[in-house]
């Protein structure tokens, strides 16, 4: 499901109320689809255990969205200090025992999500 141009610029634009941690900080680009009537058991998640653990492995969160035109869909936007960098978090955070418990849990009623799409993004130097 590609992503509406729209909301790209929302999204960027909205990074500009964020200080950046580092010269070289990316962003990533998440984009979640649910299974129909599980969004809300994904932003419980999200809410309850995805983020602090994500803070946990270095990942930093920067915003998170529901789409308007959208159903079941959750777009978020994480900061790393390179791509290198990016990928030993998501291997510390998919390690994790806590994250381990609270996704068993959360899929205990079946699966939550059907999709899953990151891009990596560099602000532009006339960035705010």
């Amino acid at each position: 499901m590609p992503i509406k141009p729209i909301w790209i610029v929302i999204i960027l634009l909205s990074l500009s109320l964020t200080p950046a941690a580092s010269v070289s900080q990316i962003y990533e680009l998440r984009t979640y689809t649910t299974h129909e009537g599980k969004l809300d058991d994904l932003l419980d998640r999200f809410q309850n255990h995805t983020m602090k653990l994500f803070e946990k492995h270095g990942i930093r969160n920067i915003g998170y969205w529901l789409p308007t035109n959208q159903s079941n869909t959750l777009i978020y936007i994480v900061a790393h200090d390179d791509q290198p960098g990016a990928m030993t978090a998501w291997k510390s955070f998919s390690q994790d025992p806590d994250w381990k418990k609270a996704r068993a849990a959360s899929v205990a009623g079946g699966p939550i999500i059907t999709n899953i799409e990151s891009n990596y993004m560099q602000k532009t130097s006339f960035s705010p």
